[in-house]
């Protein structure tokens, strides 16, 4: 499952669609959201690197750690330096997020910070419409031949959240999407900062939703050493649920668990003591299409418009039919007929005449019968 997640950041957008976009959530129950952004990021870079992606460029935004800590992370695993410096930027909004420190400087004469990773530092993130434009032109300085593609990462949207407005990162997410340059995007959140409408909003914007959760519950009836015990074990392992929007706009769901280690997180499928079967769900299908039973007693009771299920319309019309043949056969000449019909009708004080008309029935009771 996880392999497909890459394979979708790889492959990219189509011409015309926007770019797919990677929801990653997590909470304090389950803290291994960070190191799920890093596996999804060291494999986007990893193909980014190779050739492999479509993206020939990757804009890393850091708002959560040092952009010297993704470099340490991404050359352990076999980037050398001199390979990101041609496909990797970073958007430091780690170092001064509201240009704090620059003004300390300016005011006391000092001059500004000469290390490599401050070059490209967003000073001011509450102005989205500034950091737009900022991922945007690092984005355009990658090189190569007709139109040139490139992935974004932030590694919290959380942390934007902070000093944005709902509705502003929402818009900004939605406008790097739609950039015909960008070939995918990933973020992270933290649902338990915000309230369950940021993180509804937040999916509804993406393509791909994956949910780290945790595998024991946490309450608050437990004792607070039960409650740590959990805490501990939720921190190793894990469940990941991921919610895959299709084009033809079906939705995929897939389960798997996760694992943490001295190398990092690694997915695993699901154990068979973790994997409940539902009895009343058909295989291969997302929906149940089966009746509970209070449907099918509605069912039964339902009585068509052109189907006699009454139980006393039935004998009345097999009565009248009896005794119209038998009269009829008894008779010889055309007057005795309708004399001997004329009684039999006489006789039926509770009979009706029912016409039909398309599907509903009209009844005439006794007072037409001198039309017979």
């Amino acid at each position: 499952m996880a392999e497909s997640i890459c394979k979708s950041l790889r492959d990219g957008a189509l011409e015309g669609e926007h770019s797919p976009a990677l929801t990653i959530k997590d909470s304090l129950e389950s803290l291994a959201g960070a190191h799920a952004f890093n596996y999804f990021l060291r494999s986007l870079a990893a193909n980014v690197s190779t050739g492999k992606s479509q993206a020939r460029g990757l804009v890393l935004v850091a708002f959560n750690q040092s952009p010297s800590s993704y470099l340490s992370l991404l050359n352990g695993k076999g980037l050398d330096a001199s390979v990101l410096r041609k496909f990797l930027r970073i958007l430091d909004c780690y170092s001064d997020p509201l240009g704090w420190k620059e003004n300390i400087l300016q005011s006391g004469g000092h001059d500004k910070p000469t290390l490599k990773e401050s070059d490209n530092v967003c000073r001011d993130v509450k102005d989205v419409s500034k950091l737009l434009s900022l991922i945007l032109e690092l984005g355009k300085g990658f090189a190569g031949e007709g139109k040139t593609y490139f992935a974004v990462a932030i590694d919290s949207i959380s942390t934007m959240l902070r000093y944005a407005s709902l509705q502003l990162v929402a818009g900004f997410i939605s406008n790097i999407r739609s950039q015909g340059q960008v070939s995918c995007m990933i973020w992270l959140l933290h649902t338990d900062l915000h309230e369950a409408r940021s993180a509804a909003v937040l999916e509804y914007v993406s393509s791909i939703v994956a949910s780290l959760e945790p595998m024991v519950q946490t309450t608050e009836g437990k004792r607070g050493s039960e409650n740590l015990f959990c805490l501990g074990r939720n921190s190793q392992n894990g469940r990941f649920h991921v919610r895959l929007k299709r084009r033809n706009g079906r939705v995929k769901l897939l389960n798997e668990e996760f694992h943490m280690d001295q190398d990092g997180i690694s997915f695993t499928a699901l154990s068979s003591e973790n994997v409940v079967v539902s009895q009343t769900r058909l295989p291969k299908l997302q929906f149940n299409l089966l009746l509970s039973e209070k449907e099918r007693d509605d069912r039964a009771r339902v009585v068509l418009p052109f189907e006699h299920q009454g139980m006393t319309l039935k004998p009345w019309l097999k009565i009248e039919h009896r005794l119209l043949t038998k009269n009829s056969s008894s008779s010889g000449s055309r007057g005795g007929e309708s004399q001997h019909k004329k009684t039999c009708l006489d006789d039926r004080p509770h009979l009706a005449e029912v016409h039909f008309i398309r599907e509903l029935s009209v009844c005439s009771w006794d007072s037409h019968r001198s039309d017979i």
